[in-house]
């Protein structure tokens, strides 16, 4: 029997973290994901290949299917190891790439976003130089990131950072931390990402 997953008028990354959710629990049969827009088609096929599924899609009046399911002796993968869990991310700001702010902003609150979605979580979240603001009130993330803390991620804040901005008494997730911790947790970890 088939599992239906109706993405349509779902933002990125949102279609491929559901789909992910019905694949995680899929014990039999399978899963057709409907998306409203090519992109998240591909980026939906794209997760669904990656962990050894077959993927079939057709359009019908501007709806995209993906129906995804196992081959005859497939064996379907995980992409996690145990490494994955010694995992630090350094946000040395508050948006993610170059150019355009308002972009960056959107990316930002997407990643952060997709990391209450992603398991395993990261044990480490560090926050330097403008990444700071984040963390504090009046944040659009502010939400994910006490998410993640009650996970069991430890969240380390820049206390020179907040000083230098000051917003050392606005913090509201994570703790006032020092370089010397941030680069014991930073080098420490197996798996480094810097955003």
């Amino acid at each position: 029997m088939d599992q239906q997953v109706d993405a349509r008028g779902m933002s990125c990354p949102k279609p491929v973290i559901e789909t992910k959710k019905a694949l995680d629990g899929l014990k039999e049969g399978s899963i057709i994901t409907i998306v409203d827009n090519e992109v998240a088609m591909q980026n939906v096929s794209k997760l669904a290949k990656s962990l050894n599924y077959n993927v079939d899609t057709r359009e019908e009046e501007g709806d995209y299917y993906v129906h995804i399911h196992r081959g005859e002796g497939v064996e379907i993968i995980s992409v996690q190891s145990e490494e994955d869990r010694d995992l630090v991310i350094l946000f040395g700001k508050d948006t993610l790439g170059e150019d355009s702010e308002e972009l960056g902003k959107i990316l930002m609150k997407g990643y952060i976003y997709t990391l209450t979605e992603y398991t395993p979580y990261p044990k480490t979240l560090l926050f330097m130089n403008s990444g700071v603001r984040l963390t504090v009130e009046g944040s659009e993330v502010l939400d994910y990131l006490k998410e993640l803390e009650s996970e069991g991620v430890e969240i380390l804040v820049c206390g020179t950072c907040l000083d230098y901005f000051h917003l050392k008494e606005k913090l509201a997730v994570g703790s006032v931390s020092n370089m010397y911790s941030i680069v014991d947790a930073f080098h420490g970890a197996k798996n480094r990402v810097t955003l």
